[in-house]
């Protein structure tokens, strides 16, 4: 029996076991959307615009352990995806990105609705594919989700001619598949991680800095495990945040620009620093002179080799699965210390000492007000109401820190945001992912009333599908971040940081079907949110109205080294 393309490309969905496929309908893709039609076994969620399909993607993918799959046409659908795409790249996320190209006798011609798919996301995806011959398209579509998932995950394109998908040829789908030029390493080096593991034990002031890999690579179990063990300090880099709890007392906080001052300082002064899933990040480490001038051994443990020494030399490179990795670390440690090789437990307690008088400066403090509602008294407040269960999704910007800071992660997969890219508007179609593939849990959209409206027709998205998310909006008037940029570094000169003319919120809201609340009053910040979080069939938008000249501290200024934070205003 022969199927068309269309039909190839809904049994290798079906094959790969996909519940959900986000999407927006167009010429080069309705044969697909009519056989989606015909079938019942995954649902598709039509967004209002192809940046959210990808960005909804990518979220149902990062908060479970499934591959995102998006499905958009041509020409504007794919240019409108690729800010989606390139978010995801950034993050390593694991999606299969679907779209319809114009039939192969008129690529390259200029015709309706044409563009070079392949070339414009090359640099933005770990691969892609244009399929020419509709008796590739189900090899391909296998490949395209063994590369996404495998590895260094990230978002792989599959670009397929409509003609394609109206031709005919039989199905086969492989049950395996090997690729001699893509084989990931695994096991990390014996040798290596024999090293590794007396070093640590060596140590008289180590550091573990954690970061989005532990989570990708579903690692987070054992990666505590071992921090436990080790009884020392630790950090979650900003997409790391929830592998180690973050209300344990080894947690130092998020490290970097807008990290706290003890986990900065352990960061800069400690003489062993194990990196496991984490790329030091210009937004981590600073300035990476600085970040170097204190000599100290560098243990590297990571997936993608590439990212082993590219902006920071290691001493010991691992590559290889975090997991397995981690396994055969604490193997050897074990195994060492039955030989009589101990930590040296007087050298910790007297870095614990150090980091005590570090934590004494007590760096998240922000002077609360009766009349005026801090933002970050909103974020502790959503804490609590939600006892910290609660997937918390953001946008880019001032809101994004002061949710990493003051929601504190206990769990891996339970924080959602723009990390790589930092892309403003992915907070509510995130927030849509997420729910779709935690249908039962609590979601909260933490976002500023800048960001929320690049992607505020989703709102008619969440009333299709009645999705009763919470949408956190800390209204400051300002596009925050840049606004305190420009009052640190630019002489308070406000060039096009100010939001005039918003819309009323709440009235929004109301009019895509939803709950609306203004609130301005610091009194009533708990009872509305609670009140929100008791409508559990509604979505409810919150508009905040928060201090408009509150900052974000610490904060390490661009070209500046970790250690040389400014902590608040008095340090200007």
């Amino acid at each position: 029996m022969e199927y068309t393309g269309a039909e190839i490309v809904v049994k290798c969905l079906q094959e790969e076991r996909v519940e959900h496929v986000f999407g927006y309908p167009g010429g080069a893709v309705l044969f697909i959307y009519d056989e989606i039609f015909k079938q019942k076994d995954f649902q598709h969620i039509l967004v209002r615009h192809e940046q959210a399909a990808v960005h909804a993607a990518d979220a149902y993918s990062r908060s479970s352990e499934k591959v995102g799959v998006c499905l958009v046409t041509s020409g504007p659908g794919v240019t409108n995806a690729v800010t989606g795409i390139a978010t995801a790249y950034m993050d390593s996320v694991p999606m299969v990105i679907i779209t319809g190209q114009v039939p192969t006798h008129a690529i390259g011609l200029d015709a309706f609705q044409e563009c070079d798919t392949v070339g414009i996301t090359r640099p933005c995806v770990k691969h892609n594919f244009l399929v020419k011959n509709v008796g590739d398209l189900a090899l391909t579509m296998k490949k395209a989700f063994h590369i996404a998932k495998t590895g260094r995950p990230g978002p792989v394109l599959v670009d397929i001619p409509k003609d394609i998908t109206k031709q005919k040829c039989k199905f086969e789908y492989p049950k395996e598949i090997t690729m001699r030029s893509y084989s990931p390493t695994l096991k990390g080096h014996s040798g290596q991680i024999k090293k590794a593991a007396r070093a640590i034990l060596e140590a008289k002031r180590l550091m573990i800095y954690t970061g989005g890999g532990v989570i990708l690579g579903n690692s987070s179990t054992i990666v505590t495990k071992l921090i436990k063990s080790l009884k020392a300090p630790c950090t979650n880099t900003l997409m790391g945040l929830g592998s180690f709890p973050a209300t344990d007392k080894q947690f130092l906080g998020m490290p970097g620009m807008h990290g706290t001052y003890e986990c900065n300082m352990a960061m800069q002064n400690c003489d062993v620093l194990l990196a496991i899933g984490a790329r030091f990040d210009d937004r981590v480490i600073g300035n990476p002179a600085h970040f170097g001038q204190n000599p100290r051994k560098i243990i590297h443990i990571d997936i993608d080799p590439s990212s082993i020494s590219k902006r920071v030399k290691v001493d010991m490179p691992i590559v290889g699965n975090i997991e397995d990795v981690t396994h055969t670390l604490i193997e050897e440690l074990t195994e060492f210390r039955g030989k009589g090789l101990e930590t040296d437990h007087d050298a910790l307690e007297k870095w614990w000492d150090e980091i005590e008088l570090w934590r004494k400066k007590d760096c998240l403090y922000y002077k609360k007000s009766d009349v005026v509602i801090k933002p970050q008294f909103v974020v502790e407040k959503l804490f609590e109401v939600t006892n910290g269960e609660a997937f918390i999704t953001s946008d880019v910007g001032q809101h994004q820190m002061w949710a990493a800071q003051y929601y504190k992660f206990d769990f891996p997969r339970k924080w959602i945001n723009s990390g790589g890219l930092g892309t403003m508007g992915v907070g509510l179609p995130y927030a849509m992912g997420v729910k779709f593939a935690n249908p039962d849990a609590q979601v909260a959209c933490v976002t500023g009333e800048a960001s929320i409206q690049m992607c505020i027709q989703e709102l008619s998205t969440c009333h299709q599908y009645r999705l009763p998310l919470k949408v956190i909006n800390l209204n400051n008037r300002y596009l925050g971040m840049v606004r305190q940029w420009q009052e640190i570094e630019y002489g308070s000169r406000y060039s096009e940081s100010y939001m005039e003319s918003l819309p009323d919120f709440v009235k929004l809201a109301e009019s895509y079907g939803h709950v609306g609340f203004k609130v301005d009053k610091p009194s009533e910040v708990e009872p509305v949110l609670r009140e929100a979080f008791d409508l559990k069939d509604k979505l409810v938008f919150i508009d905040f109205i928060t201090d408009q000249e509150e900052n974000v501290w610490p904060m390490v200024q661009a070209g500046k080294g970790l250690s040389e934070m400014i902590l608040g205003s008095e340090d200007l």
